[in-house]
């Protein structure tokens, strides 16, 4: 059995368990999830001051579980991916780069709605450093903070799918990403209400995992 490590670089301890719990229930029983929050981190990661000050809690959970066969960081801004790939040869999932990836897959072009307009030059960045740039339509802040999502999912739904729906009628038969880990909380809702491929990062890194290992 391969044993995953969920390492969520911000310390609400109820994401992490919401997204471990995604993770598993969309692979196979050989794979067992180990849930970790990162409890040196900041509450949400909303900009790159957040994302520097979760990367110390974040290498120290990987240097403490030697023993998982690949790392899952669970932010969709990829925090810490470079220098993790740099501390252990296990392989390292950003769910941001997994979203990207699914997305190209299954419909080569997407556009990304994220939290807050702090959270888009980061994701631009990652796109372009990645090589899914000339496959983005755009990167759009949804204006929900991150812990919004946690705690109000009902008007993140509703702010969300006034999003996609406008959105859909400029991109017909492109990917939508939900451009943050919390969304996955509401990802089946969305899904629901909106004939547009969504993609949701927890699910696009369950989905690509038995590649991987």
């Amino acid at each position: 059995m391969k044993q995953i490590a969920f390492i969520n670089p911000n310390s609400t301890e109820s994401m992490t368990l919401k997204c471990a719990k995604n993770l598993k229930a969309n692979l196979g029983d050989h794979f067992k999830i180990r849930a970790i929050t990162n409890r040196k981190g900041p509450p949400a990661i909303q900009g790159e001051k957040d994302g520097e000050d979760a990367v110390h809690g974040l290498l120290s959970e990987i240097k403490q579980n030697p023993d998982c066969d690949c790392f899952v960081i669970g932010c969709f801004d990829d925090t810490g991916v470079d220098v993790a790939r740099e501390l252990t040869q296990k392989p390292v999932i950003g769910i941001g780069q997994a979203s990207f990836h699914l997305a190209v897959l299954t419909c080569c072009r997407f556009t990304v709605i994220t939290t807050l307009p702090v959270s888009v030059p980061i994701i631009q960045k990652n796109i372009i450093k990645q090589g899914f740039e000339n496959a983005c339509n755009d990167v759009i802040a949804s204006g929900l903070p991150v812990l919004e999502l946690e705690h109000n999912p009902d008007k993140s739904i509703e702010t969300m799918s006034n999003q996609i729906a406008a959105i859909e009628k400029k991109t017909a038969g492109e990917a939508i990403i939900l451009g943050c880990a919390g969304m996955t909380n509401i990802f089946e809702a969305l899904q629901s209400r909106h004939q547009a491929k969504l993609i949701d990062p927890i699910l696009a890194t369950a989905s690509l995992m038995p590649a991987i290992l």
